[in-house]
């Protein structure tokens, strides 16, 4: 989602009715290897923030809420304080879903 949501939705097709095969994993590998040469934007970068936020805008305390808010406002790809913000929220809050998820773990990696 944060390279492109085009790519995206095609994965979200190969996963529809959870009958995964050889044939899907194949596809949705060469669509990971594409997505590797596919910089983010800052609309894409938003739209999967925006997606990562709504698992915490109702646990948020108010001065996460702000920061999330200046870091949204402040993002750019060349910029990115919102990603590892995030990041850290997903450990504090002990999302396993986004702990998992491909986008935290680049974050965390491209972040030590």
């Amino acid at each position: 989602m944060a390279h492109s949501q085009n790519a995206y939705n095609e994965i979200r097709n190969l996963a529809k009715n959870n009958q995964w095969d050889k044939e899907k994993e194949l596809q949705y590998q060469e669509i990971v290897q594409y997505l590797k040469n596919i910089p983010p934007t800052k609309a894409t970068l938003v739209t999967a923030y925006q997606h990562i936020w709504g698992y915490f805008k109702k646990i948020a305390v108010p001065a996460e809420k702000q920061k999330y808010l200046k870091y949204l406002d402040n993002l750019s790809p060349e910029k990115d304080d919102l990603g590892p913000f995030l990041a850290q929220l997903t450990d504090k809050y002990q999302v396993k879903y986004l702990q998992n998820s491909r986008i935290i773990i680049e974050i965390k990696e491209q972040n030590k």
